[in-house]
């Protein structure tokens, strides 16, 4: 089966055309706010990233302000998206933009690359998408599609994969039309291509789709399984003093989760008592045992490749009684926590016991 490059185009530009969602990042050719916007993207589903990307445009509307921004506030700002390690990249490359290069975002692919946090789909993203360079951008949508209409038996999760996609989608971009075509393979994956029962009965590219037409759909992408996700279970005490300010801790630097806010949890082993567990390290902490009652509150929180068993405990302890060793801990009124930056799982156990 060959594959008509100008029949190809015309097809998906028309259906594009006809079908794209009213997206806010589609409004605009302003190379950050695209750039804010993929970021955002990255392993998190559109009606999710859409007023978290018009509360972060607002905060930062330029580079400069995103720049100039505390890290706590931008954290803040990224709350309940996960990955936060997204939103410091990007700070950190926007700062380096902003000093480097006037906070004009560079127009050549090679120079854009060398940016902190820019990988090659977001440096194709932006190329594409804002300056209309014939320039691929290989998302997981992308690499789906590809795979079925070129029937590419090759692993996806393969570097070299994703390097011959790269090549093969370059081939198909046209000169004059990089923008769209590259949102087209996009929203195809996002909308008719899907990972599981793909509707190739309203596809525009049904007609040359090599997989469809092996029967074979279904079996691409390739991919290789990953390994089974580690379980870790945690006993969290949501601690008050007498004053009803409530103790948090901040998180190391770098790892899971890092820079956020906690409140704080032990990790227990097989057969380990919570409260025991939770009083022993207060006392070596904080030099104080609080008084700890159990809740009937569990939570599991899944990531990419962990799960969390939260077990949650209530506790008190004297207004003086608390001895902080290290500025990563804290207390703080109800109504001064919002101000800080907590992780999902934190922030549904602040959500229950807290805001109300």
């Amino acid at each position: 089966m060959t594959t008509d490059k100008r029949a190809l185009q015309t097809a998906l530009l028309e259906w594009y055309t006809e079908n794209k969602r009213d997206l806010p990042w589609r409004k605009t050719k302003n190379p950050y706010y695209i750039w804010v916007s993929e970021v955002m993207l990255q392993q998190t589903q559109v009606d999710t990233v859409i007023p978290y990307y018009e509360r972060f445009i607002t905060r930062f509307p330029t580079m400069h302000d995103l720049a100039r921004a505390p890290e706590e506030e931008v954290l803040k700002a990224w709350e309940g998206l996960g990955y936060y390690s997204r939103a410091r990249n990007l700070q950190q490359g926007v700062r380096e933009v902003v000093e480097k290069y006037g906070a004009r975002i560079p127009d050549d692919h090679e120079q854009l690359l060398k940016v902190k946090g820019v990988g090659p789909y977001t440096a194709g993203a932006i190329m594409s998408i804002a300056y209309n360079r014939a320039v691929p951008a290989v998302d997981g949508n992308v690499m789906r599609v590809a795979a079925r209409l070129f029937r590419i038996a090759e692993d996806i999760a393969k570097a070299k994969t994703r390097r011959l996609i790269e090549n093969v989608i370059a081939e198909y971009i046209p000169e004059d039309g990089a923008s769209d075509f590259n949102q087209a393979v996009m929203e195809l994956g996002a909308l008719i291509c899907k990972p599981k029962n793909p509707r190739c009965e309203v596809c525009p590219l049904a007609f040359c789709c090599r997989a469809k037409a092996a029967g074979e759909q279904e079996l691409y992408p390739v991919k290789t399984r990953k390994a089974g996700k580690k379980s870790l279970h945690y006993a969290v005490a949501v601690v008050c003093d007498e004053m009803g300010r409530v103790l948090i801790r901040k998180r190391p630097d770098d790892g899971l989760l890092a820079g956020l806010w906690e409140f704080p949890m032990v990790l227990l082993e097989s057969g380990e008592n919570g409260a025991e567990q939770v009083s022993a390290y207060f006392e070596q902490t904080y030099g104080c045992r609080p008084s700890l009652t159990p809740t009937e509150t569990t939570l599991t929180h899944v990531f990419s490749h962990l799960t969390w068993r939260l077990d949650v405990f209530l506790g008190r302890v004297g207004a003086e009684d608390v001895v902080f060793k290290s500025a990563r801990d804290r207390l703080e009124t109800k109504e001064d926590l919002k101000r800080y930056a907590f992780s999902a799982p934190h922030q549904k156990i602040r959500r229950l016991f807290l805001d109300q």
